[in-house]
């Protein structure tokens, strides 16, 4: 069972429910970082998650934090593994049953997105398409038939959500890799813990928006009702630069949108 996932519910059942017009720099957010057996969505599955639930007035000291570790069922890629250090003899000895685990983790994300509490993770798409993925593979409700948001704004099958990275590409001007640690350094957020550690990389994250609503109108304007487009129109802006670049090295364009 995951750690402390009864604190995190009780939580989510005492939290807001947040109006569409609530600013993103003053929104409750759930933090959210998974860990799996390798990069290929569609095939890989999810070996550690972990979700930090953020009021804006606590701030870290607020925080209530689940983690889940997952027997997956599949081997470990052994690139994954350098990266995450799970190996598949600790997940068969220590990892819950993926029907359990993942149900709770579903079941917290909808609680969240019940009350417009927007789900936040760096390079989001990434993380939501595991989850999707293995509550089909193990036959779970999907997200978009349990309980979402209300913002009218939203498409029907949408999964309110904030990506760090796609906010700090189109604020932030600057050159070079865009790494969850590379960004944190730029925006002074000291990690607790070390990287490549889900719950390490969930603070970080949700650490990145206090800074980036300083430093930027365009974000500390933001509202639950205006972000997905915001997102959506920032990452194709991205994509279509990117492409730009990677078309005048001779190689292929990337395709597809967001979320």
């Amino acid at each position: 069972m995951p750690t402390h996932i009864q604190e995190l519910l009780n939580a989510l059942d005492l939290a807001p429910k947040q109006d569409e017009n609530t600013l993103l720099a003053e929104s409750w957010l759930l933090g959210f970082d998974t860990e799996t057996t390798g990069a290929n969505i569609g095939k890989d599955a999810i070996v550690s998650a972990t979700l930090v639930l953020r009021n804006p007035e606590l701030a870290h000291t607020g925080d209530v934090v689940s983690t889940w570790l997952i027997n997956p069922h599949q081997p470990m890629n052994p690139k994954a593994s350098e990266v995450n250090g799970f190996t598949d003899e600790y997940l068969k000895e220590h990892g819950g049953e993926p029907e359990e685990e993942l149900e709770f983790l579903a079941r917290a994300v909808s609680m969240a997105q019940a009350k417009n509490i927007p789900l936040l993770a760096y390079n989001a798409p990434f993380d939501i398409a595991m989850l999707r993925h293995d509550l089909k593979h193990w036959h779970l409700t999907a997200l978009e038939e349990r309980a979402t948001c209300s913002i009218h704004a939203l498409n029907a099958n949408d999964i309110l959500t904030v990506d760090p990275l796609v906010i700090d590409r189109a604020v932030s001007r600057r050159s070079g890799k865009r790494t969850l640690t590379i960004t944190s350094q730029f925006y002074g957020v000291e990690p607790i813990g070390d990287f490549h550690d889900a719950t390490a990389d969930t603070v970080a994250a949700l650490d990145l928006i206090a800074p980036m609503s300083k430093l930027y109108e365009s974000v500390s304007c933001m509202r639950l009702n205006t972000m997905m487009d915001w997102q959506r129109e920032a990452y194709i802006n991205w994509r279509d630069s990117f492409n730009q670049w990677l078309q005048s090295h001779g190689r292929e364009p990337i395709t597809g949108t967001w979320l």
